[in-house]
């Protein structure tokens, strides 16, 4: 199951973002948008896994968290 994670913080980076969804089960890739000309992170990316059982736990337990200033949104992505 592909899932979109938006809210991210500027700083975090894909390993960051990998630890909290392997909480939930294993994740088979992650990947945060970046502007192509200034190569900042755009505050969203996907993280993908392979059972949807621990993808659903995860996007239930993870939609809203608060992390600093910024409020993680997290749905299955389509």
């Amino acid at each position: 199951m592909k899932i979109f994670v938006a809210g991210l913080p500027s700083d975090m980076d894909e390993s960051e973002l990998e630890e909290f969804f392997e909480k939930y089960g294993k994740v088979d890739s992650v990947s945060i948008a970046k502007d192509r000309m200034t190569k900042k992170r755009k505050g969203f990316g996907f993280v993908e896994m392979s059972n949807s059982l621990h993808a659903k736990t995860a996007i239930k337990t993870l939609n809203g968290l608060g992390i600093g200033r910024n409020t993680l949104v997290v749905k299955e992505a389509v």
